[in-house]
């Protein structure tokens, strides 16, 4: 997960979990309209809409520790939490 750059906004990871096509539009939708702004916002990601390429931002080793510890211990996570 931390190591997988750039990424391709269009490969929406939804996990184990099985969603409808419906859902992943809404998914996808989410992502585009709220999710990449602000994590674009704060740095944590760059975000080319044109190319719809996502990634590491300036500000992206800030958040890094807690990305690092919620893959070490997902399997201690509720299941809708990632």
């Amino acid at each position: 997960m931390l190591s997988h750059n750039p990424e391709d906004e269009s490969k929406l990871y939804t996990g184990d979990i099985e969603t409808t096509d419906m859902e992943e539009a809404r998914l996808l939708t989410e992502m585009k309209h709220t999710h990449l702004p602000l994590l674009e916002d704060y740095g944590f990601i760059d975000w080319d809409r044109d190319t719809h390429e996502v990634t590491k931002g300036p500000n992206f080793d800030d958040i890094r520790p807690f990305l690092e510890m919620i893959v070490a211990h997902q399997d201690e996570l509720p299941d809708d939490w990632l």
